[in-house]
């Protein structure tokens, strides 16, 4: 494989790149700088040297060879500094003096001198002569046309400046193959973690849980491996409940299937008198009943997993949902022998999807119905409390052990020593209707009453019904 399309590869050649540019930006920023800085020093010890120079004495003789020697030079040579005299012709530049006693070609029309001499001022600079730089300052003489010259040679500060620019290369280099190495050796250890993530993640995809996926770095990979750990106990969990539901769901239809297959075999023979037949006839038509439930139970829930479950956002009136409650139930709640209680509350509006939350009510109702002994009272009740509207199905039955109130919720899960009616899946399938509209489903005990108690947000005043405010 391509180093470059390794994530390790490409980490070590972004470093390098960084490095690099980094250094980059230093000797363009540093060599330079350091070079302008020596000669503009050199300049201005050039300039400040001339005017003392200059200054000795009014009077002094500027044009001659003595006045060099024995007043410009001594002072000059501190600065390693050449003192050269020009006079103006009509040609140019004419020398007069020049500390160096030689020829002076090298500095004929110097142009730091013209310029001294064209502007009547001081001026200072750098010139370029025999591949040589040299620092330059030059001064008018008042009153004449000659010009004083201090030149020295930038030789030794240029030595300075290409010393720090080779020891800049040479860190440059260094440091590159560093960051080479370093960045390479990092980028392979980094790229080893999204290895060991990758082959987690593979595991995961191919159904194994078992093995934790652990990195304990506090960093972003560090974060996904734990996310990628909470999502394998997830997945695990999901896992074994579809398993669980499966065999539940199989248990569940394979009861009635059997019991009807079972009647029907009696019923073939002959010798049944018809009172018989009619009591196995209403028992097959019980067990058709049960199947049609939990066949519906179960679309509700697939459609529920899938989120393909909607509901409508909608004024709903809870005491006309208790009301309706009660009506339906109440010849089944008479046959059985429970009182049914109703309180239908006042203007206890909600939003949410009427079709749903009677459906809920009907869950709670038909629990209370047969999980309790006859003679049990069972009351249902719809109010405002605590800026939500409610709905509550309360009974006064064996109750619920305080530590199975979150099991209860569970799919097919029943108490110990309750009646087996029904599919176990009502109260899964009410929580999660009422999620969906936005409440939640409480359960509570008191005094001896255990109560359910769905808990919808209520409608806004300046959104209620015309009727609800009168």
């Amino acid at each position: 494989m391509n180093p470059l399309r390794t994530v390790g590869g490409r980490l070590a050649l972004a470093l390098l790149l960084v490095v690099a540019g980094a250094l980059a930006i230093v000797y363009i920023v540093v060599v330079p700088s350091y070079q302008h800085s020596l000669e503009g020093a050199r300049v201005a010890d050039l300039q400040r040297e001339l005017r003392s120079i200059v200054s000795i004495s009014s009077t002094a003789p500027y044009l001659s060879q003595r006045w060099v020697d024995e007043d410009a030079e001594p002072p000059a040579k501190t600065l390693n500094a050449r003192v050269i005299v020009f006079r103006a012709d009509g040609k140019g530049l004419l020398h007069l003096a020049d500390s160096n006693k030689g020829n002076s070609s090298d500095v004929k029309n110097d142009p730091i001198a013209l310029r001294a001499l064209d502007t009547h001022r001081q001026q200072r600079g750098t010139v370029s002569r025999r591949d040589e730089q040299f620092a330059e300052a030059a001064y008018p003489v008042p009153g004449t046309n000659a010009v004083v010259l201090l030149s020295s040679s930038l030789h030794n500060d240029l030595e300075s400046v290409s010393v720090v620019r080779n020891r800049v290369v040479i860190a440059g280099a260094l440091a590159t193959v560093f960051a080479i190495l370093l960045g390479y050796t990092l980028a392979t250890l980094f790229a080893r973690r999204i290895r060991r993530l990758e082959a987690a993640a593979e595991r995961i995809a191919s159904g194994r849980f078992d093995e934790t996926v652990s990195d304990p770095a506090p960093d972003e990979l560090g974060q996904l491996a734990r996310a990628f750990d909470r999502m394998r106990l997830r997945l695990a969990s999901l896992e074994r409940a579809r398993g669980e539901f499966i065999a539940n769901a199989s248990h569940e239809l394979r009861t009635p299937l059997f019991s009807l297959g079972g009647f029907l075999e009696l019923l073939a023979g002959e010798e049944l008198d018809g009172e018989t037949r009619a009591e196995f006839v209403r028992e097959m038509r019980e067990q058709v009943t049960r199947l049609t439930k939990l066949a519906t139970d179960l679309l509700d829930l697939s459609r529920l997993d899938a989120g393909r479950l909607t509901v409508e956002s909608e004024s709903v009136d809870l005491g006309g949902v208790a009301e309706l409650l009660a009506t339906e139930f109440g010849p089944r709640a008479a046959s059985t022998g429970h009182p049914l209680d109703v309180d239908p509350g006042d203007g206890a509006w909600a939003r949410a999807d009427e079709e749903r939350v009677v459906q809920i009510g009907r869950i709670l109702v038909e629990n209370a119905l047969v999980h309790t002994a006859p003679g049990s009272v069972v009351a249902v009740a719809a109010g405002l409390s605590g800026g939500s509207a409610r709905l509550s199905v309360s009974d006064n039955g064996p109750g619920i052990p305080p530590e199975a109130r979150e099991q209860i919720f569970e799919r097919f899960y029943r108490l110990e020593g309750t009646v087996a009616s029904g599919s176990g899946l009502g109260l899964a399938i009410a929580r999660e209707l009422a999620g969906l509209m936005g409440g939640r489903i409480e359960v509570t005990a008191h005094e001896g009453w255990s109560r359910f108690v769905l808990v919808l947000p209520a409608e806004a005043g300046d959104r209620l019904p015309t009727a609800a405010l009168v």
